[in-house]
C-alpha cells in the first residue's frame, strides 16, 4: 500500500501541483513571518545589549505608589546620590544620565526620525565611554551639541554646521562640535540622538541638579552582583533601586521581543487565513482524486485491501505532498524574510545589521504546519475512499452522495448559522470590552455554518444568474449546469474566495464608518480652527500658549492639560483648560446644569459623573499631585467623547499644584478662520519648530484617515495571499473538472460545439463560481461590519454605519477577475482536447 501511494503521487504530479502551491504559499507566509520577526528582534536585541557594555549597575529612582490622598511621585536623584554612588567600594566610575525628547530638524526643515527615537541626552565631561567620538570635541555650554554618526550621514550635517532643534520649548540653533557612534537600539532603528553637556541637558530637560538615572562601572575583578550589593548598602532603599547591566539587557530583550510579538501575531493570523483557505483546496483536490480513482480503489478492496489500508494510502499521499510543499514553503519563506529585511531600509525603517535568523523552531513549524494541514485536509476524503464497496469496480463511477448526507449537512449548517447569528446579535448589546470575545466566537460559528450550507446556497444564487448566462447560448446554459452539478465542489471552491472577501469587506466597512464618525466628532466637539501639539505626543511647554495668544489674528486659546489627582482614594485625571475661552473653542452637549469652568467650579463628562454619582451642584474633595486638597463643585455635566472627556477645571486653579506643567495640546481660534496664511502665522510665531504640529480639523481627520488607510493597505496586501490561494483553488477545480468531463467535452465537440464555445463554457463556469463566492463574502463582510459597528457604537455616540459601495463593487469585480484569470489554462486545455480520444476516455 505504501508503494501504491507513492506511485499514485508520481502518477498525478500535475493534478497535485496546485495543492502543493497552495500549501507552499501558506507555509511560506508562516516561515517568512517567523524568519523576518526573529531577524529583526535578534538584531535589535544584540544592538541594545551593546548599549549596556559600560553599565555594570544602574541606579534609578524608585516610584512611590499613591497612598491615601497623595498622588504617586518619583523621588529625584541628586548630585549627592551620584557622589555617594561613585565612592562605594568596587566602583570605578559613576555617570549621571539625563535625557528626553529632542526634535532635530534636517536641512529641509523636517523632523529627523519622524518622531521615532528622536532623543537627546548628556555627554559626560570631556570624554564619555558610552559615546566614542569619531570627530570633533565635546560640547560646552548651551550653544554646542554632538550628533550621532547615523543622523550625520542621513542629514549631511558636519562638524561646524549650525542645526535647528527643540527640547520642549523654543527653537535652539547650536553648533555641531562633534560626531559620535552609539549602539543605542533606537538610533540603529532610524532615530536620532543629540548630546549636550550635562549642565545644559539638565536645564533643557527640566532636571536642574538631578538625573534620570546613574550608571556605575565596576573596577576590574568586581562582579556586577557584588557592586550592586555595595550600592544597596550605601544608598537609601526607599529612594532608589539598583539593577545590574545584565538584568537591564535581559529586560530590554524581553521588551523588544514583546513589541515584536504583536507584529508576529498579526502576520501569523493572515498566514493562518491563507492556510485555512488552502485546506479547502487540499480537501477538494483529494476528493476529486478519490472520485477519479473509484474503480482503482474498488479493485484494491476486491483483492483484499482493508478500509484502513485504503485510508492510509490516501493519507500517505497527503503526507508526501505536504512534505514537499513544506520544504518548498520553508525555502520560499526564508527568501521572503530576507526580502522583507532588505526592504526595511528603503521604507525608512532602518534596523541594525545582523545575520538572517532561521531558528529550529521556524523549521519545525514550517514542516509541522505543511504536513499537518495537508494530512488533516485529506483525512475526510480518505475515509470516503475507504467506504467504496468492491462491487464499484464493475462501474466506472461510484454512487453519488446520498440525499441523507445532504440533509445532515444542511441541518448542521443551519444550526451553526443560527448559533453564530444569535451570538453575534447578543454581542452587539454588550459593552465593547465584554462583547469582543462573543463577537469573535459568533463570527467563527457563522462562517463555518455558511461554509457548510454553501452547497444548498449555490443552486438558488447561481440560478439567479441564468438570465445572463442564456445570452451566451449553449455555452452559458452548459456553464450553469456544470456549476450546480457538483454542489460540494462548487461550495469548496467558492468558500476559499468567500473567506478572504468576508474579512476585507468587514474591515473596510468598519474603517469607513469609524472615519466618518471621527470626522463628525471633531466637527461637533471642536469649534477651534487649529489644534497645536507635539509631534511625538509629549506635553507642550506652557510658553507655547503664551506665544500663540500674542500672535496676530488669534482671538482665543485654551490648553488641554492632563494632571493626576486623588478623589475618594482613587486616582482620577483632571483636564485643565482656560475657563474663560473653553466655551468658544468647544461645542459639547450639556446634559445637566451649565458648562462653566472657573475657580472651584468644574464641568464633568457624563461617564465620570455616573461613576462617582455626581450631579449638577454636587461637591467633592480633590487631592492634587502636591498633596494639597480643595473642595470643587460640579457646575454641569457634558456629553464626553473620544476627543474631549474628564473633569474640566481652570488651569489657574490647577497650575499652582503642578511641579512640571505641560499641555497635551492647545486649541486656537482665529479671526478669519482656518486658512493657509493663518497657519503660516502660527507656525512662524512658534519659530517654525520641527517638534510642533499645527493642524486644522481636516488635518486631524486626515491623520486619523492615514492611520486607517495604512492598516487597510496592510490588510489588502496580506489578504492578497488568500486571494492567490483562492485562484489556485479555482484553477485546480476547473482543471480536474475538465479531466473528469473529457468524454462529455469530446461529445460536445462531436455534435458541433467549436473550440471557442468550449472555452466560453469553462470561463463562464469559473466566473459564476467566483462571483458566487464573492457575493457570499461581501454579504457576510457587511453583516460583520455592521455588528462590529454596533459594538463600537456603545462607546462612541457619533458612530454611524457607512457602506463603501464603490469599494464593494471593486471587490466584486476582483472576484470576477479571479474567475476569468483562473479559467485561462483549464479553458485552453479543454479546447485543445482531441475529440476522438476524449470520446474514448473513461
Amino acid at each position: 500500500m505504501f508503494r501504491t501511494a507513492l506511485r499514485n503521487v508520481l502518477a498525478h504530479k500535475a493534478r497535485l501541483l496546485m495543492t502543493v502551491l497552495a500549501v507552499m504559499l501558506g507555509v511560506a507566509f508562516v516561515s517568512g513571518t517567523l524568519v523576518f520577526t526573529d531577524t529583526i528582534s535578534g538584531a535589535l536585541q544584540r544592538s541594545s545589549a551593546k548599549g549596556f557594555d559600560h553599565v555594570d549597575v544602574s541606579v534609578q529612582p524608585e516610584y512611590r505608589s499613591a497612598e491615601g490622598d497623595r498622588v504617586g511621585r518619583t523621588p529625584e536623584l541628586t548630585q549627592a546620590v551620584l557622589d555617594r554612588s561613585a565612592r562605594v567600594p568596587g566602583a570605578a566610575r559613576a555617570v549621571g544620565v539625563v535625557g528626553g525628547f529632542t526634535a532635530l530638524a534636517g536641512k529641509d526643515g523636517k523632523l529627523v526620525g519622524e518622531g521615532f527615537g528622536t532623543q537627546g541626552g548628556n555627554y559626560w565631561g570631556t570624554e564619555d565611554p558610552r559615546y566614542p567620538l569619531t570627530g570633533g570635541r565635546a560640547p560646552k555650554g548651551p550653544g554646542e551639541v554632538l550628533i550621532d554618526s547615523g543622523t550625520a550621514r542621513r542629514t549631511g550635517y558636519r562638524v561646524g554646521d549650525t542645526v535647528r532643534l527643540s527640547v520642549d520649548g523654543p527653537v535652539l540653533t547650536p553648533v555641531v562640535t562633534g560626531v559620535f557612534t552609539t549602539d543605542d537600539g533606537s538610533v540603529a532603528a532610524g532615530g536620532s540622538l543629540v548630546l549636550f553637556d550635562t549642565a545644559t541637558a539638565q536645564e533643557l530637560f527640566g532636571k536642574t541638579g538631578t538625573y534620570d538615572s546613574i550608571t556605575v562601572e565596576a573596577e576590574p575583578g568586581v562582579t556586577q552582583t557584588a557592586l550592586k550589593a555595595e550600592l544597596d548598602r550605601a544608598l537609601p532603599k526607599d529612594l532608589v533601586e539598583t539593577t545590574t547591566g545584565e538584568r537591564l539587557a535581559e529586560e530590554q530583550a524581553e521588551t523588544i521581543a514583546s513589541s515584536m510579538s504583536g507584529m508576529k501575531q498579526g502576520l501569523l493570523v493572515f498566514a493562518g487565513i491563507a492556510l485555512f483557505v488552502g485546506t479547502f483546496i487540499i480537501a477538494n483536490t483529494f476528493t476529486m482524486l478519490v472520485a477519479q480513482r473509484t474503480k482503482e480503489l474498488a479493485l484494491l478492496r476486491a483483492v483484499g485491501a482493508s478500509r484502513r489500508q485504503v485510508t492510509r494510502s490516501v493519507l500517505i499521499e497527503a503526507f508526501v505532498v505536504g512534505l514537499a510543499a513544506a520544504a518548498a514553503g520553508l525555502a520560499a519563506g526564508i527568501g521572503i524574510g530576507a526580502g522583507l529585511r532588505s526592504l526595511m531600509g528603503p521604507l525608512g525603517a532602518t534596523v541594525p545589521d545582523g545575520p538572517l535568523v532561521v531558528s529550529p523552531g521556524t523549521v519545525v513549524s514550517a514542516f509541522a504546519v505543511g504536513v499537518l494541514v495537508t494530512v488533516l485536509a485529506a483525512w475526510l476524503p480518505g475515509r470516503r475512499a475507504a467506504k467504496i464497496p468492491p462491487v464499484a469496480a464493475m462501474s466506472s463511477v461510484h454512487a453519488p452522495a446520498s440525499a441523507k448526507s445532504l440533509v445532515l449537512r444542511n441541518t448542521l449548517g443551519s444550526l451553526f448559522c443560527a448559533a453564530g447569528v444569535a451570538v453575534v446579535l447578543a454581542a452587539t448589546t454588550m459593552d465593547r470590552s465584554d462583547g469582543q470575545a462573543p463577537m469573535g466566537l459568533g463570527a467563527v460559528l457563522l462562517i463555518i455554518g455558511v461554509f457548510v450550507l454553501t452547497p444548498l446556497l449555490s443552486r438558488p444564487l447561481i440560478a439567479a444568474a441564468s438570465p445572463v448566462l442564456r445570452l451566451f447560448g449553449v455555452a452559458g446554459t452548459l456553464a450553469r449546469q456544470n456549476s450546480v452539478r457538483n454542489p460540494r465542489r462548487t461550495a469548496a471552491t467558492a468558500s476559499a474566495l468567500m473567506i478572504g472577501l468576508t474579512l476585507i469587506t468587514g474591515m473596510t466597512v468598519v474603517a469607513g464608518s469609524l472615519q466618518k464618525s471621527i470626522d463628525e466628532m471633531a466637527a461637533a466637539a471642536i469649534e477651534a480652527d487649529y489644534v497645536v501639539s507635539m509631534a511625538n505626543g509629549n506635553p507642550l511647554s506652557p510658553d507655547v500658549e503664551e506665544k500663540l495668544k500674542r500672535t496676530g489674528g488669534v482671538t482665543a486659546t485654551s490648553p488641554l492639560r492632563v494632571a493626576p489627582s486623588r478623589i475618594g482614594g482613587e486616582t482620577e485625571y483632571l483636564t485643565g483648560v482656560d475657563g474663560s475661552t473653553i466655551g468658544e473653542l468647544t461645542d459639547l452637549a450639556v446634559k445637566e446644569g451649565a458648562f462653566e469652568v472657573g475657580g472651584a467650579r468644574v464641568t464633568v463628562d457624563g461617564a465620570t459623573a455616573e461613576r462617582h454619582g455626581w450631579k449638577a451642584g454636587s461637591a467633592f474633595t480633590v487631592a492634587y499631585e502636591d498633596g494639597a486638597k480643595q473642595r470643587l463643585t460640579v457646575a454641569g455635566v457634558y456629553e464626553g467623547n473620544e476627543m474631549m472627556r474628564g473633569i474640566m477645571l481652570d488651569t489657574a486653579t490647577l497650575a499652582p499644584h503642578q511641579s512640571d506643567p505641560g499641555d497635551l495640546q492647545v486649541m486656537v481660534k482665529t479671526s478669519g478662520g482656518a486658512s493657509d496664511s493663518a497657519e503660516d502665522r502660527l507656525e512662524k510665531a512658534l519659530g517654525s519648530n520641527p517638534a510642533i504640529k499645527v493642524q486644522d480639523k481636516e488635518d486631524l481627520s486626515g491623520e486619523i484617515a492615514q492611520m486607517f488607510t495604512l492598516i487597510l493597505n496592510m490588510l489588502y496586501g496580506l489578504l492578497a495571499m488568500a486571494v492567490i490561494v483562492a485562484v489556485l483553488g479555482v484553477v485546480n477545480t476547473l482543471a480536474m473538472s475538465v479531466f473528469e468531463r473529457s468524454r462529455e467535452i469530446g461529445m460536445l465537440r462531436a455534435v458541433g460545439l467549436d473550440r471557442r464555445g468550449v472555452k466560453r463554457m469553462v470561463r463562464l463556469e469559473s466566473l459564476v463560481i467566483s462571483l458566487f463566492g464573492g457575493v457570499l463574502g461581501i454579504g457576510l463582510g457587511v453583516f460583520f461590519g455592521w455588528a462590529a459597528g454596533e459594538l463600537i457604537g456603545t462607546s462612541m455616540a457619533t458612530y454611524e454605519l457607512v457602506l463603501p459601495w464603490g469599494r464593494m463593487a471593486v471587490f466584486l469585480l476582483l472576484a470576477a477577475a479571479v474567475g476569468v484569470l483562473a479559467a485561462l489554462w483549464p479553458a485552453r486545455r479543454a479546447a485543445r482536447l482531441n475529440t476522438l480520444q476524449a470520446i474514448k476516455a473513461e
